[in-house]
């Protein structure tokens, strides 16, 4: 069965999208429909209000997997999100349901739809690769990547150590270039990506709306409450860094608000950026009242082959300019 996914900026409104296709879907499906998460930070366990993570009462009896599956302590991991979300994928295929994919993490979600894969470390050759880095400095190693894989060296800047270290290691141990290794817009099943799209200033006003909800549900507490237990990659979440900031005294909370809003819109406009770049993506107007009717309308002719070329509609992208 095609795999539905919604993808796009932050506060568009996804979550709600893919529950209401969920729900149609579903119906049409021996199995029902499950929704699969995309968002990296909300597979973190008790980062809800921060993430806006769908509270448990109003998921409508719809199973969501890849939410609650890591501790705040643990880095994240994407290679560890593609197998088990797409364990998941197969599960659901199995049950004869539909799986809805939802979510703004635009690395997470092409690793568990597209053609990607994750070649392993060696510790050794990391070692040395950092000593190198240490001693020689991080422009020997752009220069010896600018020879081994140009693509890649200029992608990565000279300065950029750790990327660096990893492109020069993952040359050395599968003996191709590292842009061999990068993620090919090839989906690994059959899938059909809509993206939500809103002007500037609404989605701006959106944002400013969710961090002000998410004030009022409790983040400060929230945080508060994680605090001792945020690892590195939990720590960086939007919400999280701003208000960890104001508890160690760094900032006041109303600065800490403020910066939120304005992280908040920044990665918006970044992830409209990455998705803008996919052009299998039919976008949808966020704003529109008919929005529910147009997707569904995109997903029931792509599963009846007849789906136009993304292209072929109104497309605005107007955060990628």
């Amino acid at each position: 069965m095609l795999i539905v996914a919604v993808v796009g900026p932050t506060a568009t409104g996804k979550s709600d999208l893919a529950l209401d296709l969920a729900e149609r879907l579903g119906e049409r499906a021996p199995g029902g429909a499950e929704i699969v998460n995309a968002d990296a930070y909300q597979l973190y366990r008790g980062m809800d209000i921060g993430t806006a993570k769908v509270p448990a009462p109003e998921r409508r009896g719809i199973v969501h997997h890849q939410l609650d599956v890591i501790e705040p302590e643990e880095d994240a991991s994407v290679a560890r999100y593609q197998e088990a979300a797409r364990a998941d994928l197969a599960a659901i295929e199995g049950r004869g349901a539909r799986a809805v994919v939802v979510g703004g993490s635009g690395l997470y979600v092409r690793a568990l739809l597209d053609a990607m894969d994750f070649p392993g470390t060696d510790p050794r050759v990391r070692a040395e690769l950092e000593e190198r880095a240490g001693r020689e400095g991080a422009r020997a190693l752009h220069d010896e990547l600018v020879r081994a894989d140009p693509q890649a060296a200029a992608s990565i800047g000279p300065r950029n150590v750790r990327r660096l270290v990893r492109a020069l290691e993952v040359i050395a141990i599968t003996g191709e270039p590292y842009t061999a290794n990068l993620p090919r817009q090839e989906y690994v099943l059959p899938t059909v990506q809509l993206g939500l799209d809103s002007d500037r200033a609404t989605l701006d006003a959106r944002v400013a709306g969710r961090v002000e909800r998410m004030w009022d549900e409790g983040l400060v507490d929230e945080v508060r409450a994680l605090a001792p237990r945020l690892g590195r990659t939990a720590a960086r979440a939007v919400g999280y860094a701003e208000v960890l900031a104001a508890l160690r005294g760094e900032t006041d909370e109303a600065a800490a608000r403020e910066a939120v809003t304005a992280n908040t819109r920044r990665l918006a406009r970044k992830q409209m950026g990455w998705f803008g770049r996919d052009p299998r993506v039919h976008w949808l107007d966020a704003q529109a009242p008919d929005l529910f009717a147009r997707a569904l309308e995109v997903v029931e002719a792509a599963d009846a082959g007849t789906a136009p070329e993304p292209g072929d509609g109104p497309v605005r992208r107007s955060l990628g300019s």
